[in-house]
């Protein structure tokens, strides 16, 4: 007797999911992965890292920029705390950090790159946002003259 796909699933030794400890259980969300996690070149100190730190994070500190990322990060938190205005407060920092990343585009090239499409794509908002605006605006320019045109 053979036994069926569903039989198979309930019987551990026949899953095929046994012989691949890695493959994560869609029932459990909490289950952890068995896989190592990725590295970002140069960031082979990640144990010493704070746990749960973001991967962007790790991938700055990776970097030639790592004492200037971790100014940075201090000074946006610390405005953050006292509801100061981090691009006043941490202007200096930020251009420190981007000088230090332009400096580095070996390892920093993505993001920069990243950067700069956000930049042009936010640049293209605006102007249809205006666009829009002035649309609207020239729309009721022609209403109200048409309305005072035939009072």
């Amino acid at each position: 007797m053979s036994s069926s796909p569903s039989e198979k699933s309930q019987n551990p030794q026949s899953d095929s999911t046994a012989d691949h400890p890695k493959t994560l259980d869609p029932q459990n969300p909490d289950q952890e992965s068995t896989e190592p996690s990725p590295t970002l070149e140069g960031t082979e100190n990640q144990e010493e890292e704070e746990e749960g730190e973001c991967g962007f994070c790790l991938f700055m500190k990776g970097g030639a920029c790592k004492e200037v990322f971790i100014n940075w990060e201090k000074c946006i938190e610390e405005g953050e705390k006292n509801n100061e205005d981090i691009v006043d407060k941490c202007f200096e920092a930020t251009s420190a950090l981007k000088k230090c990343m332009e400096a580095n585009p070996d390892y920093y090239g993505p993001i920069l790159q990243a950067e700069k499409a956000a930049e042009q794509e936010a640049i293209k908002q605006l102007d249809k946002e205006k666009e829009a605006a002035a649309a609207v605006a020239t729309s009721d320019s022609g209403e109200e003259q048409q309305k005072s045109a035939s009072s």
